[in-house]
């Protein structure tokens, strides 16, 4: 590498360049104007100018979980920097490798209430990977292209690296360092000393299930987990994080686990005397009670992170390290299986798997149900899926089928409501804008985050929102309803925008739909149009997500229509 006398401001970026970023989502203020000085004079990457902070860190996250790579969001010190923090915390709770490079006051003012100073490393500190305090010109390559190392190896997650504006001034020369950050081992901490066990445990067993989550699709597995189940003919349910990770339309997909996951996936899991759980954490939306979790069923956990193990489900069997290279171990270590013993098993589960049908005709109001079959339809499953948080995000769980891992992008650990269209921003550059990108969007978390749609028509991203509306934050009043004796506390809108009129406000085109024998064709005229399209479908109020489990509950304790209906 050559060495070349520049400014802080020129060696972030010649770092950044050293990355290979070509993208990175942002907002400029006060103290990271040198830093966007530079940019402009080099432009070493595309900068989408975005209208919030918090837009920034959503789209840097939805590019990285589409390409694979480092997403890049940049903002000012002070409130620009404390906007980026749920953006940092979603991604933090969902592995999701992403920088966040901040501005800070000079260092000679730092403690002392300047002007937007605030200590966003402290702030951070719960919810990010590492974070770097750069403090001289010196810190900044080891800070940089350290950030970017930590970000995506082990198990990836947000760093944070902190520059205060006199440092993006100094001068030095720039030369690189060896990255050794010492405790940390990113090849992770491998334990197959169970290997023998967990085989057998496989081999034995007569009800199997794979709980299938977002750690097999971090880790590249889902060709190994597709030769495992079928080798085995093992039914495979997924964690929310985890759709993508096995094709939903193949004849072993359960579909999802959970509060709001298909008959058969719970079933299965309730009744199973093996459960072969990789890459998941056992979130309590995942699987309810954990003391009451798979109590007649062995688990064997199977995760990067050692972490994990025991934290929510003591496993009776764990193996630690990559997913992918573990999978592959397991296939090629069983020879030929005599699975006539599960006959009976999967047919039980082929049965149960009727309980949720989706034949819905195009007539009536219109239902979620209508607006999820027709993108499938249309689309052929070849779209990315974005969503908010809330009902909207449950539908689509439920209603599209995912046969590809990075095709659906949701908040599944914080549950991020305006998280839905930044992403789909991102995810859109991510794909070059070559496939279709939709997002699934309530009302409560469209308007959250609606001022993209302007990000959204200057820069022609043909972000397709389906707006579910209706006029309430759909998810907190289906709770009400059920569970508050319909005491609709602050749940529901009195009044609502001129939809139309708000996308065209802001550059992109919108229309309503009533009826859903229109659904088809609105969906249709969406992605015949170019740029950016909102198309406001009025479904019921009173719509809910079922089934449903019990809160507090067990993957037992489910609520569906029939049960509603015999109350």
């Amino acid at each position: 590498m050559s060495e070349e006398r520049m400014t802080g401001a020129a060696a972030v970026l010649r770092c950044l360049e050293l990355e290979n970023v070509r993208v990175a989502f942002g907002l400029p203020g006060g103290a990271i104007m040198p830093f966007y000085d530079e940019l402009y004079k080099r432009k070493s990457f595309k900068h989408i100018l975005v209208r919030h902070e918090q837009s920034a860190a959503h789209a840097a996250d939805g590019y990285a979980r589409v390409s694979k790579e480092v997403g890049v969001c940049i903002a000012t010190s002070g409130p620009g920097s404390t906007n980026l923090v749920t953006g940092i915390a979603t991604a933090y709770m969902d592995s999701v490798p992403l920088v966040a490079i901040v501005g800070q006051v000079a260092t000679s003012l730092v403690g002392k209430d300047a002007f937007q100073e605030t200590d966003i490393v402290g702030i951070t500190l719960p919810i990010v990977k590492h974070s770097f305090k750069v403090k001289k010109f010196g810190d900044i390559y080891f800070a940089i292209r350290g950030a970017f190392y930590i970000a995506k190896t082990g198990r990836p997650g947000p760093v944070l690296v902190e520059l205060p504006s006199d440092v993006q001034r100094q001068e030095g020369v720039f030369r690189g360092t060896d990255l050794n950050f010492r405790g940390y081992n990113p090849e992770g901490f491998w334990n197959l000393d169970k290997m023998p066990e967990a085989i057998e445990a496989i081999l034995n067993c007569e009800r199997p299930v794979i709980l299938a989550g977002g750690g097999v699709i971090i880790s590249n597995a889902c060709t190994e987990l597709l030769n495992l189940a079928e080798k085995l003919e093992i039914p495979v349910a997924t964690t929310l994080m985890g759709k993508g990770a096995f094709p939903e339309e193949h004849w072993l997909s359960l579909g999802m686990v959970g509060m709001h996951g298909t008959p058969a996936a719970n079933k299965a899991l309730c009744e199973a005397d093996l459960i072969v759980a990789i890459g998941v954490r056992f979130s309590d939306r995942s699987i309810g009670r954990p003391d009451k979790f798979a109590n007649s069923a062995k688990v064997v956990h199977i995760d990067y992170d050692p972490a994990e193990v025991g934290k929510n489900v003591r496993p009776n069997i764990y193996l630690v390290g990559d997913a992918r290279k573990i999978i592959k171990e397991i296939v090629d270590s069983v020879g030929k299986v005599d699975i006539s013993r599960r006959r009976e098993w999967l047919k039980k589960i082929a049965d149960w798997k009727e309980e949720l049908r989706f034949d819905l005709e195009y007539s009536g109001q219109v239902r979620p149900q209508h607006v999820l079959k027709a993108v499938m339809e249309i689309t052929k499953g070849e779209a990315i899926l974005t969503t908010e948080v809330g009902q909207n995000q449950m539908w689509a769980a439920l209603y599209y089928k995912v046969n590809k891992p990075r095709r659906f992008i949701t908040s599944g650990g914080l549950g991020t409501m305006g998280y839905g269209l930044p992403a789909a921003m991102g995810a859109c550059i991510a794909c070059g804008c070559e496939m279709p990108v939709f997002n699934i969007a309530g009302d409560g978390s469209f308007m959250m985050s609606v001022h993209e749609l302007d990000t959204c028509a200057r820069y022609n991203l043909p972000v397709k929102v389906l707006l579910l509306n209706n006029r309430a934050l759909g998810m907190v009043r289906q709770w009400q309803e059920l569970f508050f004796g319909k005491r609709y506390s602050e749940t529901i809108f009195s009044k609502e925008p001129d939809y139309e009129g708000l996308a065209r406000s802001l550059g992109a085109q919108g229309w309503t739909v009533r009826e859903a024998s229109q659904v088809r064709g609105a969906i249709e005229r969406a992605l015949e149009t170019p740029g950016p399209v909102v198309v406001n479908f009025l479904i019921p109020q009173e719509e809910k997500v079922l089934p449903m489990m019990v809160p507090g509950g067990t993957l037992k304790d489910i609520i569906t229509e029939e049960s509603l209906e015999r109350r």
